[in-house]
């Protein structure tokens, strides 16, 4: 690879405020903003032990988690009175329910009984017309009032007055059900200050909910949400990404409580700069045969029969001479003996039914990268404007809000993408496990006939062993996610083995970990993070 010295926060080639200059169509003023609110220039450190200690994750439950604004559903999945939705986070367990039908009636609830302390309820549900403890019985009203107690005589000294269930704050945002444990928590509108303008346009609200994956990491959670961050990986996680996206080039905001990445389409990483070009492969599929960008070596399955299980790898280099490799990266045979692991399992790793067929995917055979950001925005309009009816107006959105690779972070776990992109991610501890943690994977997409509009998507439930591809309702898209997961176990081990026992994060294509970073020092009291641009040997 190259590595493109600029002097700026960019990598030589063409950047993203240069391709919204050139973009033909109206481009929101919000899209063009460039902050850096919040953020202080240099590298931040964090101490490795945070990402593995119990004794952190305590200090994150005690001070973030019983303290902040974080998504707990949609309003939308508790649409009648009744209706109520499980959120849990870290130790604690959230009962959310519709209370009545007006405006704000929704109420959060410390989900265990005032007297044994049981769940009052494990999962989701519907129509209920009161809480009642599965134990002995006790049972209270919508509204978190005391209803009944069985053999009431037998508790002289309580009052049900004193025995209503223990409220978090609630507050919902375009269409997003948001709890606080905190009961003096600051508004939510407070807490997403400058959110809206990014939506302004094309409102969540208006969007349906197609898919829900939520699986078991093995990682602290932090460290999971770090790798959909930024798009710093690309160039070693994500070769398949590389002739179609400027990933060192991507633009990094931050605003109050939230910040942004967005990665230009359509053009070359400017990691490509400067080297060989390779003929297009005649015999290229997206999924089974694809050729390296950096080195030109082909990869191609060897079972194509097997869609679902592993297949061997044949690479065949720049000489037609041909090895031989597991997915895993084992050498089976022949003159390559190193392979990149992430292509691996990309040609060799399961795939989801009916991807073998689809050819590589190329860039318009035009001249100019503005010309083929605007004819791959087009056929994008055509298809959202299929799938929403009259719902939108697509001309009146850029080439870059159909093509780019928007995505927001909202402090602390909740990641949506930009209008067009249907992705959400959310990230959670796995109870008081600091190795493990939850990772959501939703898909939002616009909906035309709004006043039949289908119910949200049911949760698919992946273990830490499972491949994505088994959530088939997320398609080719699991195959990235599958990519991502191989790094991340690694990462959790690799931690505890460091010598430093220090993570460092960089000036600006780590920007909203950084950003991140900040704002968790601060919720947990413990000073401002680490910024420093020499290395502590040298301060």
């Amino acid at each position: 690879m190259t590595e493109t010295i600029t002097g700026t926060n960019r990598s030589a080639g063409v950047s993203q405020t240069e391709l919204l200059d050139q973009d033909t169509h109206p481009v929101a003023a919000a899209l063009r903003e460039e902050s850096r609110e919040g953020i202080a220039e240099g590298n931040t450190r964090v101490p490795a032990w945070y990402y593995t200690s119990r004794e952190f994750h305590d200090l994150e439950v005690e001070k973030l988690w019983s303290r902040v604004w974080q998504l707990a559903c949609l309003e939308e999945e508790i649409p009648n009175v009744g209706d109520y939705h499980v959120y849990e986070i870290a130790e604690m367990s959230f009962l959310v329910v519709r209370t009545d039908a007006g405006p704000g009636g929704i109420k959060a609830y410390r989900n265990a009984c005032l007297h044994r302390g049981r769940l009052l309820r494990e999962t989701h549900g519907k129509g209920a017309r009161n809480i009642r403890c599965p134990f002995h019985g006790w049972a209270w009203n919508l509204d978190g009032s005391m209803k009944e107690i069985p053999c009431e005589w037998d508790f002289p000294s309580l009052r049900k007055e004193d025995y209503s269930l223990p409220e978090a704050s609630v507050d919902t945002w375009d269409g997003f059900v948001f709890i606080n444990p905190d009961r003096d928590a600051a508004p939510l509108a407070e807490f997403l200050d400058g959110f809206d303008r990014h939506f302004e346009k094309y409102p969540f609200a208006r969007k349906v909910k197609v898919a829900h994956v939520e699986k078991i990491m093995k990682c602290n959670w932090k460290a999971c949400q770090e790798a959909f961050m930024e798009a710093y990986h690309v160039v070693a996680t994500h070769p398949t990404l590389m002739e179609s996206l400027g990933d060192a080039n991507t633009r990094y905001d931050t605003w109050g409580n939230f910040s942004r990445a967005i990665s230009p389409q359509v053009i070359d990483s400017p990691h490509l700069d400067g080297m060989a070009k390779y003929e297009v492969d005649p015999d290229g599929k997206q999924y089974v045969r694809y050729r390296h960008p950096m080195n030109g070596h082909i990869y191609e399955r060897v079972d194509v029969d097997s869609p679902g299980s592993n297949s061997r790898v044949r690479i065949i280099d720049l000489d037609g001479h041909d090895s031989l490799f597991e997915v895993d990266g084992t050498h089976v045979s022949g003159p390559i003996t190193q392979a990149d692991p992430h292509l691996l399992i990309w040609i060799g790793g399961p795939s989801p039914d009916g991807v073998f067929d689809i050819p590589v995917m190329r860039k318009p055979d035009v001249e100019s990268a503005v010309e083929a950001r605007a004819m791959t925005a087009e056929l994008r309009r055509a298809d959202w404007m299929q799938r929403a009816g009259g719902d939108i107006d697509p001309s009146q959105f850029s080439d870059a809000d159909f093509v780019d690779a928007i995505w927001y972070s909202v402090f602390p776990n909740w990641s949506p993408w930009g209008t067009f992109n249907p992705l959400q991610y959310r990230f959670r501890p796995n109870g008081n496990d600091p190795d493990s943690c939850i990772f959501e994977v939703m898909m939002f997409v616009p909906w035309g006939d709004q006043a039949n509009r289908p119910d949200p998507a049911k949760v698919t439930r992946l273990g830490p062993d499972d491949d994505w591809t088994l959530a088939p309702e997320l398609g080719p898209t699991a195959k990235i996610f599958q990519q991502d997961s191989v790094n991340l176990p690694h990462v959790q081990t690799g931690l505890k083995n460091q010598e430093q026992q220090e993570v460092i994060f960089a000036n600006y294509n780590e920007t909203k970990i950084r950003h991140f970073w900040e704002h968790l020092y601060q919720w947990l009291e413990i000073g401002p993070t680490d910024v420093a641009v020499e290395p502590p040997s040298r301060r």
